[in-house]
């Protein structure tokens, strides 16, 4: 039923009872009926036995058979009779009426027990259309009392076979009894449909007052749903239920239509700024960049089909951080939108100013050639450079640096056009800051940086595409005191070709635009996870599991706090671990350098100062850093077989480490000749291709 309509279960509930106390009423009437009809029949040829038997008793047992038939007879008054007979006690026919057939002899002479010998025993055999009743004459006895005669009937008790004179037997017809029982259930049935009709045209009125108004409901209801709030209840009916429903449909619909052209007119507001946000940087009010390269891509496509000039300029302001480091954010946000309204002033009606992010600004003028654009070019740097910035008793002077470069019919795309605006910027930085560099092509420093500025997009997609892979080469150790196994972890990265790329191809450009603490941590992250899912370092036979870390990742504090977290959840890989840093880094960022070191050393990890020997005046410092490994450059390594400069290099930095206390650990053995070098030297351990050609880290610890 869960897929009935509101009426048809009205209607249900309504006939269903009716129907059922219907025909339980008519079946009970009904059955009642025949049973009495039944029972009178029974009643009735009981009584004519009955009466038969003691009348007979005087004709049996006189043997007058006259006064027996008479009885018979005396019967066919009865309709339902269809005969009796009367016979001795040995079944002989002594009077009777009606067709005797032998069914009904078998049932007269069936014996009779000494139980049935009372004369108030009447047996009742039922046949298909026929009752058979059947009952003993009994002989009774006769006291005289002053010529008074009466007879009286012996004791139940006292009744015996001996007392039996004959029997009395009975048939009477039950067709005019199942006809009234056949009209009884005709009309039963015809009372019980006559009801059942009543009912259902009570239960259908019922029905239609209920639901049809419930359906109206119902309809409006799910209009309103799909959206139409024109819609109105109007029912037939008056104050009920049904009315109030009404009336609260059509006042929540009023209320629904006012909402609803409310919430429209929200929405279109929040549309409006909400479009406004999607172009428009927040701070200045300029537009932003997403809206600057939609604005780009249609002056390049006017460029490049209808020959028009237009100029990109990429303006990235000096000094700006200073303030942010002084005096905080706040200031350097309000420092912008100060800055943002001076050049506002200056740029062209037709001209589009916009914040790409940071301290970064874009100016793209159209139809403009290029002495134009650089006379504008210049106005926006003496803007800036005469701008004065106070904040809490503070003065500020700032600069910018602009990168220019030109849109015509050889321009290629606007990613091309931006990366080569961001490399002529570089450029007016590293000629030193607040001037303007125009972009050309035959540049061959603007070509180096725009190589290593398309190396940051293909190592970003390199991440993502999970195309960086981890080798490893083993460090032998040379003298024979020194045990265990112990490598150093190798990245690589695999090209859109699937090629492998070794490391001095992209790390430069990911080391000037700030990508190795991402390098850093993504090698971390899969040296951690290696160590728990591949291999325990301890079944692996590993005594150290070296990795370089770079400067910039020394003083990158997120990346200082994963490192430090990670290796207090796990101080097996800790105590396994030797990080190695380049001398000019340890160097450059000395103070951090200690605190990293100083840190993690307090986990058990150790740690390498690697290519030491690129400078000696570095070894003032090398007594500050807690390390236990010097990594020989391999450029004394490489040649130090042939040459005994070289040859006396290794051996002098081995001597000052070992001094220290340090083992030393010389890169770049690639041949026989120069491992017996270093054996002769002293030096502790090698590393090289002749020693270790590096292998996928799969290969560190097969699968069993």
């Amino acid at each position: 039923m869960s897929g009935w309509s509101i009426r048809h279960r009205v209607l249900l509930l309504a006939l269903l009872p009716a129907t059922l106390l219907t025909l339980s009423l008519g079946y009970f009437f009904t059955v009642s009926r025949i049973t009495d009809l039944d029972q009178a029949l029974r009643n009735r040829g009981i009584a004519i036995a009955r009466h038969l038997a003691p009348a007979s008793e005087y004709g049996v047992f006189s043997g007058n058979r006259e006064i027996l038939q008479h009885l018979a007879d005396s019967t066919r008054n009865d309709p339902d009779v269809i005969a009796v007979a009367i016979t001795d006690r040995k079944g002989n026919m002594l009077a009777h009426y009606g067709k005797v057939n032998k069914l009904f002899m078998d049932a007269a002479l069936v014996p009779v027990s000494n139980s049935e010998a009372n004369a108030e025993q009447v047996t009742v055999s039922q046949h298909d259309n026929h009752l058979i009743f059947r009952t003993p004459i009994i002989q009774t006895v006769v006291q005289v009392d002053d010529f008074a005669f009466e007879s009286q009937p012996l004791a139940a008790d006292s009744v015996g076979a001996s007392n039996r004179l004959g029997y009395v037997a009975v048939e009477l017809s039950r067709k005019a009894t199942l006809k009234r029982q056949n009209e009884v259930l005709r009309s039963a049935a015809l009372l019980a449909l006559t009801a059942l009709i009543a009912t259902a045209l009570l239960a259908l009125r019922l029905g239609r007052d209920i639901t049809v108004p419930i359906i109206k409901l119902v309809a409006a209801v799910d209009k309103i749903g799909k959206g139409n709030l024109e819609v109105r209840v109007k029912l037939e009916r008056g104050d009920d239920e049904f009315r109030a429903l009404e009336n609260g449909i059509n006042g929540m619909v009023v209320k629904l239509h006012t909402a609803h052209d409310y919430l429209q007119e929200q929405v279109l507001q929040a549309t409006a700024k909400l479009s406004y946000q999607a172009s428009h940087d927040m701070l200045t009010g300029l537009i932003n960049r997403r809206e600057f390269e939609i604005r780009l891509e249609r002056a390049l496509l006017s460029a490049q089909q209808q020959g028009r000039e237009h100029a990109l300029c990429y303006m990235d302001l000096d000094q700006f951080k200073i303030v942010n480091d002084s005096c905080g954010h706040v200031a350097g946000d309000e420092l912008l939108r100060q800055l943002t309204l001076q050049l506002q002033h200056e740029v062209r009606e037709r001209d589009t100013l916009a914040r790409l992010g940071g301290d970064e600004f874009g100016l793209l003028l159209e139809n403009c050639p290029a002495e134009k654009a650089m006379e504008i070019a210049e106005i926006m740097r003496l803007t800036v450079q005469n701008f004065r910035y106070a904040y809490n008793g503070k003065s500020f002077l700032v600069g910018v640096s602009i990168g220019m470069v030109m849109l015509n019919q050889d321009s290629d795309n606007v990613t091309s056009l931006l990366t080569a605006a961001d490399a002529a910027c570089y450029a007016a930085k590293d000629n030193g800051r607040n001037r303007i560099h125009l972009y050309e092509p035959q540049d061959g420093e603007l070509a180096k940086r725009r190589g290593e500025m398309q190396w940051v997009n293909r190592i970003h997609s390199a991440v993502a595409e999970n195309r960086l892979r981890l080798y490893f080469q083993e460090i032998q150790p040379l003298n024979q005191t020194l045990q265990g196994r112990h490598v150093e972890v190798l990245l690589r990265m695999l090209d859109e070709e699937g090629r492998c790329l070794l490391p001095m191809t992209f790390i430069p450009a990911a080391e000037r635009y700030h990508l190795m603490p991402m390098l850093d941590r993504w090698v971390m992250e899969n040296c951690f996870q290696l160590c728990a899912s591949r291999f325990a370092l301890s079944e692996a036979g590993l005594n150290t599991l070296a990795v370089n870390i770079s400067g910039a990742s020394l003083c990158d504090e997120g990346f200082v706090s994963f490192l430090t977290e990670r290796l207090t959840q796990n101080t097996i890989i800790a105590k396994s671990l030797c990080i190695e840093i380049t001398e000019t880094a340890a160097i450059t960022n000395l103070a951090a350098a200690k605190q990293f070191i100083a840190g993690l050393k307090k986990l058990g990890c150790r740690f390498a100062l690697d290519d030491f020997g690129s400078g000696l005046s570095s070894l003032n410092y090398l007594k500050n850093l807690q390390v236990d490994y010097l990594k020989i450059d391999g450029a004394f390594v490489k040649d130090m077989a042939g040459d005994e400069i070289d040859c006396a290099m290794v051996e002098a930095i081995n001597k000052i480490g070992h001094q220290m206390g340090l083992k030393t650990i010389a890169e770049f053995v690639d041949s026989a000749a120069i491992l017996d070098k270093l054996k002769a030297v002293g030096v502790d351990y090698a590393q090289g291709n002749w020693i270790h050609m590096p292998a996928t880290i799969d290969d560190l610890c097969p699968d069993e």
